[in-house]
C-alpha cells in the first residue's frame, strides 16, 4: 500500500519557518516579548495637549481582503481651484512599542513582517500589530498625520506633520473598491454605510491619479513584477493567482509615495537625520542600453528615468505578455532599494525608480522597522525632544534593515516556488503555454502562462532565447526544494 505523505498547508508552513531561521530571521517570538505584551492593557495613550482630535473626519482604510494589519488611513478635503487636502494618519507604533523594549528587540532582528501563502511571520505580535496598534474600524487610535495640499496637476504644494487622534470610518478591501471605481461593483457596504465615504473615494481616486500622471511626466518607472500567491482551501493548495495592479491600489500607492516624500522633506527642513529609501542610478545602465537595443530602442548613455520609463511604456503596450518578465530584468539590472542616513545639508541620493529627491519609509510601522524608527524621529521633532537615535546607531540600522528586508524577500520567493509546486505536484506530465524568461550557460527557465508558475527546462534547451514562447511538459516536481522541471513539449 502506498503511504507516501502528499505534502500540504501545514508542511508549507514548516518549510517557511525553516526558510526563515536559514536567512538569519526569527520565525517565534521569545518568552520576553510575551511577557511585555501580557503587561499591555490596551491601545496607546498620550495626555499630550498638542494631539489634535480627528476622530470625526471621514477616514478609510483600503488594504488586502485579508488584511488585519491596518497601517494607514486617509482622509480629503476639496479646497479651492481644483485643490485637495488630503490627510494621511499612519499608526503610531511607537505609543506601545518603546524603544529598546523587548518587542521593539525582536522587531529590531527581523526588521518586517513576511508573508507567505501558508504563514505569516508578523514583525510585532498579532495582538498589536492586528489590533493595538492597528487602525481598525470605529475605534479611537493615535496616528502621526501628514496633511498635504495637492494641486489639479497633482503637485504638492504645501505639507505638515502632526499627531492626532483618529477613527477608522470604513474599512475596505482593494479589488472591491477598484471594481467600483471601474464601474463593475457595488459601493462596498462599508463605503455605503458611512456618511460622505463615495465622494472621498472618488476625490482620493482623482488626486491618485493626478500624482501618478505627475510622477510619470517626471520619469517615474511603470514596472509589472510577476508575485504569484497561492489560494488555500483548506490544506489543499488550489490555486496560484497573480495579483492585478488596479486603481484602488494605484491610489493607496500615490499617496503613500506622496506621504513619505512629505515626511523626508520634514525631517530634512528640521535640521535632523533621517532613514531614507534610496535606489541609486544604476550602475549597470549600459546593460540597460544594451536591453534597449535588443528591441531596436536607443538609450542615453548616461542614465535618464524618462528615456527608460518612454521605453517601458511602449514596451508594455507593444508587448503586455513578456512584459513582467522585461520588467524583472530591468529591476536586477537598476539594482536594489536600500536605506541610508541623510545628513542635514546634504544632496538626496533619491529614488530612481519613483523618480523622486526626497523618500523615506514612514507609513507601514506594524510591518516595517524603518517606518517605527522614522516615527520616532519624527514624534521627537513633534515634541522638540532630542533625537532617539545617534548617527551611529542610524548607520546601523541603515545596512541592517537593508540586508533583513533581502533575507524576506528571499524567503518570499522561496515559499512562492514551493507553494507552486505543490499546486502542480498531482499535474506531472501535463503540457502548458509557457514563455522563457532566462538563459544563462547552464540553465534555462521558463514561465506558465496559466498558472501563473515558473520552472526550470530540465533539457531540449539549446537555441532557446529569452521572451520565446514554447510548450512545455511538466516532468517533475519538489515542494521541499521549490523545485519544478519542464521539458519542451515535442
Amino acid at each position: 500500500m502506498n503511504t507516501r505523505h502528499r505534502p500540504n498547508r501545514s508542511d508549507l508552513a514548516r518549510i517557511a519557518t525553516e526558510a526563515m531561521t536559514e536567512r538569519g530571521l526569527e520565525p517565534e517570538f521569545p518568552g520576553a516579548v510575551q511577557r511585555q505584551l501580557a503587561s499591555i492593557a490596551g491601545p496607546g495613550t498620550d495626555d499630550d495637549p498638542r494631539i489634535r482630535d480627528l476622530t470625526a473626519l471621514p477616514w478609510c482604510s483600503i488594504d488586502n481582503d485579508d488584511s488585519l494589519d491596518l497601517d494607514q488611513l486617509s482622509s480629503c478635503e476639496p479646497l479651492a481651484d481644483g485643490a485637495v487636502k488630503v490627510r494621511v494618519a499612519v499608526a503610531d507604533v511607537d505609543a506601545l512599542v518603546a524603544k529598546g523594549s523587548a518587542i521593539d528587540a525582536h522587531a529590531r532582528i527581523n526588521t518586517t513582517s513576511v508573508y507567505t501563502s501558508a504563514r505569516i511571520f508578523p514583525m510585532l505580535p498579532e495582538r498589536l500589530s492586528n489590533d493595538l496598534t492597528s487602525l481598525n474600524a470605529g475605534q479611537d487610535r493615535l496616528a502621526l498625520v501628514t496633511e498635504m495640499t495637492i494641486t489639479a496637476d497633482g503637485t504638492v504644494t504645501q505639507a505638515v506633520v502632526h499627531r492626532a487622534r483618529v477613527r477608522n470610518k470604513a474599512k475596505l478591501a482593494y479589488d472591491a473598491v477598484a471594481a467600483w471605481i471601474d464601474g463593475q461593483g457595488a459601493l462596498p457596504e462599508a463605503a455605503a454605510a458611512a456618511p460622505g465615504m463615495e465622494l472621498q473615494l472618488r476625490t482620493q481616486d482623482a488626486v491618485a491619479q493626478s500624482l501618478r500622471a505627475r510622477r510619470h511626466e517626471q520619469g517615474s518607472l511603470e514596472l509589472e513584477t510577476f508575485q504569484p500567491r497561492a489560494v488555500f482551501e483548506g490544506e489543499r493548495v488550489v490555486a496560484v493567482k497573480q495579483q492585478v495592479q488596479n486603481r484602488a491600489r494605484q491610489l493607496i500607492e500615490e499617496l503613500m509615495i506622496a506621504t513619505n516624500g512629505c515626511t523626508a522633506r520634514f525631517l530634512a527642513e528640521q535640521s535632523g537625520a533621517s532613514l531614507r529609501r534610496v535606489v541609486r542610478s544604476p550602475e549597470r545602465w549600459a546593460r540597460i542600453v544594451a536591453l534597449a537595443r535588443t528591441f531596436g530602442e536607443a538609450l542615453p548613455n548616461e542614465p535618464d528615468a524618462h528615456a527608460l520609463e518612454a521605453f517601458l511604456a511602449r514596451r508594455h503596450r507593444a508587448d503586455p505578455l513578456r512584459f513582467p518578465d522585461l520588467s524583472l530584468i530591468v529591476i536586477k539590472l537598476m539594482g536594489r532599494g536600500e536605506y541610508v542616513v541623510e545628513q542635514p545639508g546634504g544632496s538626496p541620493l533619491g529614488h530612481f525608480g519613483l523618480a523622486v529627491r526626497d523618500y523615506t519609509h514612514s507609513t507601514a510601522p506594524n510591518r516595517r522597522f524603518p517606518d517605527l524608527i522614522t516615527s520616532r524621529m519624527l514624534k521627537a521633532v513633534l515634541s522638540e525632544r532630542p533625537a532617539p537615535y545617534t548617527q551611529t546607531e542610524l548607520r546601523e540600522l541603515a545596512e541592517h534593515c537593508t540586508r533583513q528586508e533581502d533575507a524576506a524577500q528571499k524567503v518570499e520567493r522561496r515559499m512562492r516556488k514551493s507553494e507552486a509546486a505543490l499546486l502542480l505536484e498531482s499535474h506531472v506530465g501535463q503540457r502548458y503555454e509557457a514563455i522563457v524568461t532566462g538563459c544563462t550557460e547552464r540553465e534555462t527557465w521558463v514561465r506558465v502562462l496559466t498558472p501563473p508558475v515558473e520552472g526550470k527546462l530540465v533539457a531540449g534547451v539549446a537555441g532557446l532565447e529569452v521572451g520565446q514562447l514554447l510548450r512545455v511538459k511538466l516532468v517533475a516536481t519538489d515542494v521541499e526544494r521549490g523545485f519544478i522541471d519542464f521539458v519542451p513539449d515535442v
